[in-house]
C-alpha cells in the first residue's frame, strides 16, 4: 500500500506525470543510522545490520551497512544513501560514522570528517566554526545515542561523533555550500529524514540559507538569478558579491516568501524571457514542467504598450516568449519592459507590505539586457 517501505528501504508515492516515484533518505537519516550501528558495536561488539532509527515522524526505517570496523575506543559503520528517483548529488555518497567515548559531562559532540563541511560565515543555524551538521540530523543522533544508551545500564551519552562523506569535498562544489561559507565538504542535511522526489526541498532550503547569508554578511541588495548568465548580468549590471547572488531556478516563490518573512532592503530578480514572462503572469514556480508561458498574456502586455490588432496576433502565434519579444521589437514595442513590470507586480504582491524595494532585470539567451522595470525604470523605455 502507500506509503509502505518498497524493496532497499525506501518508499514509494505517486509523482506528477511520473507514475509512482521512490522516496530517499536524506544524508542525516543516513548518519543516524552509521551512528547508531557504531555506537551499539561500541557497547555490544556487535553491528546490528540492518540497523533501524526512528525518524522524527515516527517512521522507522532499516539500512544496511556498507562498512564496519570496530577497534579499541571507537567503532565505525557507513551507510550508502538512497535518495529514491530523486535526482540528489548526494545519491549513492557513503555516509560514515565514527563514535568514540567523550569526556564525562560532555554529552554529544559532533566532529566533520572528510567530505563534511565547516561553517565559516554567520547567518546559518549553527555557529561559525561548528560541522556542517543541521540541527534536525543533531538531535536525530543524540536521539539515538540515547536510546542505545538506555539499553545499556554502564552507557553514557558522552560521545564524540564523527561524520564523513566520502568523495564529499567535490560533490559540495555542486551545491550552495561554497556561496554559503561551508567550507570543506557537504552538509548534513534533513528535516524529516526523508527525500520526497523532485520536492527540489534542499534547493529551497539553500535559496532560505542564501538570504540568511546574505543578511547577516549586511548585505542591502540582494539578486535572486534564475540561472548562470543572470548571475552573470547581476555581477556586472550591480557589482554584487557571489553571496548576495540567489540561485533562485525556477523556484520564485521561494525567494519572495522568505524575504516576506525576513526583508533585505532591495532586492533585484534577474531571469530570461520565458521565465520572467510566467511570473509577470503570476507564476510562481517557473518550471517548464509546472508552468507555460501564456501567449496570451503576452498580446495583452503588447496591446497596453501600443501593439495594433495585427501585432497582437503575430505574438500569438509565436512559437515562444523570446520570439514574441524580437516581433514586438521590430515594431517597437519594449515588451521586455512590459514583462518586467508585470514580473514587478507579481514579486509586489507576494511580498505585501514587507519594506523590499524591488526592480527586474530581464535578459536574453546571451545575457543582453531586454527589459527593466522598477525605480526609475518605467515599463514604456526600451533598454
Amino acid at each position: 500500500m502507500p506509503g509502505e517501505p518498497a524493496p532497499g528501504g525506501a518508499r514509494r508515492r505517486p509523482g506528477p506525470d511520473r507514475g509512482a516515484l521512490r522516496y530517499g533518505w536524506t544524508t542525516g537519516a543516513c548518519a543516524t543510522a552509521a551512528t547508531t550501528a557504531a555506537y551499539t558495536a561500541l557497547l555490544t561488539g556487535d553491528f546490528p545490520d540492518p540497523v533501524t532509527i526512528t525518524l522524527p515522524g515516527g517512521a522507522r526505517p532499516a539500512f544496511a551497512l556498507a562498512r564496519e570496523a570496530l577497534r579499541p575506543g571507537w567503532a565505525t559503520a557507513s551507510v550508502v544513501k538512497d535518495a529514491g528517483d530523486d535526482p540528489d548529488v548526494t545519491h549513492g555518497a557513503v555516509v560514515t560514522a565514527v563514535v568514540r567515548p567523550g569526556r564525562p559531562g560532555s554529552g554529544v559532540v559532533f566532529r566533520a570528517g572528510a567530505g563534511v563541511g565547516t561553517v565559516t560565515r554567520p547567518g546559518l543555524p549553527l555557529a561559525v566554526g561548528e560541522p556542517a551538521i543541521n540541527p534536525v540530523p543533531r538531535r536525530m543522533m543524540r536521539t539515538a545515542v540515547a536510546a542505545v544508551a538506555a539499553q545499556h545500564p554502564e552507557a553514557t551519552v558522552d560521545v564524540e561523533i564523527e561524520i564523513s562523506v566520502d568523495g564529499g569535498e567535490d560533490l559540495a562544489t555542486r551545491t550552495w555550500n561554497p556561496r554559503l561559507g561551508i567550507l570543506g565538504g557537504l552538509s548534513i542535511l534533513g528535516t524529516t529524514g526523508i527525500v520526497v522526489p523532485y520536492s527540489c526541498s534542499a534547493w529551497i532550503d539553500s535559496i532560505r540559507r542564501g538570504i540568511d547569508v546574505a543578511r547577516a554578511a549586511g548585505h542591502r541588495r540582494v539578486a535572486a538569478c534564475t540561472g548562470s548568465t543572470s548571475e552573470q548580468v547581476a555581477r556586472d549590471v550591480l557589482g554584487l558579491a557571489d553571496e548576495a547572488l540567489l540561485d533562485m531556478g525556477d523556484f520564485a516563490g521561494a525567494v519572495l516568501k522568505y524575504l516576506r518573512r525576513h526583508p533585505v532592503p532591495q532586492l533585484t530578480v534577474v531571469g530570461g524571457v520565458g521565465k520572467l514572462a510566467k511570473l509577470a503572469a503570476g507564476h510562481l514556480d517557473l518550471h517548464s514542467g509546472r508552468s507555460s508561458v501564456d501567449l496570451a498574456g503576452l498580446a495583452a502586455l503588447a496591446r497596453g504598450g501600443g501593439a495594433d490588432a495585427d501585432l497582437q496576433d503575430r505574438v500569438l502565434r509565436a512559437n515562444t516568449a523570446l520570439g514574441a519579444l524580437r516581433i514586438c521589437l521590430d515594431d517597437g514595442i519594449a515588451l521586455g519592459d512590459l514583462i518586467a513590470a508585470g514580473a514587478l507586480r507579481t514579486a509586489r504582491e507576494i511580498l505585501r507590505e514587507a519594506p523590499v524595494d524591488v526592480d527586474v532585470l530581464v535578459i536574453d539567451r546571451a545575457g543582453c539586457l531586454v527589459g527593466r522595470a522598477g525605480p526609475g525604470h518605467p515599463a514604456n523605455t526600451h533598454h
